[in-house]
Formats: structure tokens, sequence, C-alpha cells
């Protein structure tokens, strides 16, 4: 089965372009489908890395797209059980946790940039990124969400 066809991931996608919305007055994807199923295909399959995770004291990954699979060089299986601190070298773990921060307090930050490191040990820089608060169909916090729409390999 497609990642993107897992209910949880249906939902997860959902909430994420919703969040984004709400947050930032703008849509995640351009010309969004209605229908969640599609909604989810549309996002999975879009070109500009997508990837959140939950809540708590070590939140763990529970969505990515294709386009952030492929750069994390990560499967899906192995995606969602990662800590999502793991995404940055050691040495960036500390402003990354920051930036987390601020969009916790904020709803979202933006045109943030960093080095991230794929599960090979591949090194790339991100910029333009944007982390938003995912929230639930009640509006409670459940997690964050990033995207960003240029990398470029070091």
């Amino acid at each position: 089965m497609e990642p993107w066809l897992q209910p949880l991931a249906v939902e997860q996608a959902r909430r994420i372009c919703v969040s984004f919305q709400r947050w930032t007055g703008r849509s995640l994807l351009p010309n969004p489908a209605e229908d969640d199923l599609e909604l989810a295909e549309q996002l999975f399959h879009w070109s500009q890395p997508v990837l959140s995770h939950g809540s708590g004291a070590e939140p763990i990954l529970n969505y990515g797209n294709q386009a952030a699979l492929t750069l994390w060089e990560c499967p899906w299986t192995e995606w969602v059980q990662l800590p999502s601190r793991f995404t940055a070298e050691p040495m960036a773990q500390a402003e990354r946790a920051a930036l987390l921060a601020e969009a916790a307090r904020q709803g979202y930050a933006s045109n943030y940039s960093g080095i991230r490191i794929s599960r090979t040990g591949r090194r790339f820089r991100i910029d333009n990124a944007c982390i938003w608060t995912v929230l639930d169909g009640a509006g409670n916090p459940v997690g964050q969400a990033a995207t960003f729409d240029h990398w470029q390999f070091l």
C-alpha cells in the first residue's frame, strides 16, 4: 500500500494543510483538493518537501511526502519511527530546537535556513523553510510540520 493511502497519513495530510492555512492565511498546495484522499495524494506527490512530527518530549516523525523521503533517503516505514531531531546534525539540533519553540509560541515561523542530514549522512542546506503548529480537528496542538522550497547538497 502506498504510504499516503494509510488512514493516519490521510488524516495527517489534512491536518498539515488546514493548519498551514490557519497560521499563514494561504494555501500550502496550489489548487488543493477538497476530498481528503485526493488531498493526501496531492501532498504526498508535491515537489516541495513536507514533513511533520507529533508532540512530546521526543517527537517522532509521523509524515513525510515523497520529496522529503527522497531528500532524507529514508523509506516510509523507517521515517515514521524516527525521532525528528535526527533530521539535523547534532551540532545543529540546538538551533533547530529554538526554531521549533518559536513556531510553537507564534503558531509558525518562516524564512529559516539551516543544515540537515539524511539517513545515510548526506548533508544539505535548506532555505526558506516554514515551520508551523499542526492542530487536530478541535484546534488542539498535536505536533509541528515544515516545508521549504530550496535545498542544496553540501
